[in-house]
């Protein structure tokens, strides 16, 4: 089973656009209207797939309401924090090239109650979790520090984390030494402080990030595929896709696609890259289910490509 906590969540609106053109009246050809957030997204690809999952989030006025209602729908266990603040809803625009235009609002401010009311109820939720991952960035009053407690705390009950954030939450959080770090190449960038023009360069960001605290780092490089760095070795692997149409969630489901798969090793990965690859081929942020994924598309190789040039290097 698998606990998910999304301090920030959101109600997702995604519309399909041909092209987007600032002033115009844009005619939407597809619409969606989902529950928002990493760790919910996590929550979805987990029971796509048949597994047990909870979702522990905080909630707050009729757009929290909603978000709980459409979780409920697809089958997801709703752990709820009530919060004062209405829980933020967000836009995307999806264009017809594969493009996407996010408009993500900041979300409430929890309380110093609501934040301890928070980590309680993950302590509560977690005691039969093979897993709990945290996702996403944290809303206004959490210090950075929080999920470096969340880490703490979570391995003082014995579970193993995955944490999937950035910037200084995720640098605090290396201390606690989270069983598994879910950077993409743009936040693998901004935590060692240096651009990426390389798998190799990859690769040695993700080994730093190993030495400063996280006993794996699964990397995901876009385009270029996924890394998975950890006490055992590296591996690098890839999926061909035959087009994006929203890439919307796509970590999420790759994350979640490892977790399942045991959370450790090149076979963790394969299922990674195969819930992520199916993903993208999905519209606006719908979770892959077993029968969109296409395992024979993916490599998984310990001979990394270190010399490759990445599709979009971080500068």
């Amino acid at each position: 089973m698998i606990v998910t906590v999304t301090p920030n969540p959101s109600l997702d609106r995604t519309y399909e656009v041909p092209s987007l053109e600032r002033g115009d009246v844009i005619r939407a050809t597809g619409e969606r209207m989902d529950p928002g957030g990493k760790g919910v997204n996590v929550s979805r690809a987990v029971a796509a797939a048949g597994r047990r999952t909870v979702a522990v989030l905080p909630l707050g006025g009729a757009p929290g309401a909603l978000v709980a209602e459409l979780l409920d729908a697809q089958g997801i266990e709703v752990a709820p924090v009530p919060v004062a603040g209405a829980t933020r809803s967000n836009i995307a625009l999806a264009e017809a090239d594969g493009v996407l235009t996010k408009i993500n609002a900041p979300g409430p401010e929890l309380s110093a109650a609501e934040q301890e009311l928070l980590l309680e109820t993950v302590r509560r939720q977690s005691r039969d979790a093979d897993w709990i991952a945290c996702c996403g960035s944290l809303p206004r009053g959490l210090a950075p520090s929080w999920y470096a407690d969340l880490v703490a705390r979570a391995h003082a009950a014995g579970t193993r984390i995955a944490l999937d954030t950035s910037g200084p939450a995720l640098l605090a959080a290396l201390r606690e030494r989270p069983d598994v770090v879910k950077p993409n190449a743009e936040e693998l960038a901004e935590a060692v402080g240096r651009s990426l023009a390389t798998v190799g360069d990859a690769v040695k960001a993700a080994e730093e990030l190993r030495e400063r605290g996280a006993c794996a780092v699964l990397a995901s490089l876009g385009a270029d595929g996924q890394l998975l760095v950890d006490a055992a070795g590296v591996w690098y692997g890839s999926a061909q896709v035959d087009a994006v149409r929203s890439n919307v969630g796509a970590g999420d489901a790759s994350l979640a696609g490892f977790l399942i798969a045991g959370g450790s090793g090149p076979d963790a990965l394969a299922s990674a890259i195969a819930h992520g690859a199916a993903a993208v081929q999905l519209p606006g942020s719908v979770m892959p289910t077993p029968r969109d994924l296409d395992p024979a598309a993916v490599t998984v190789t310990s001979a990394v490509p270190v010399d490759r040039e990445l599709t979009e290097p971080v500068p």
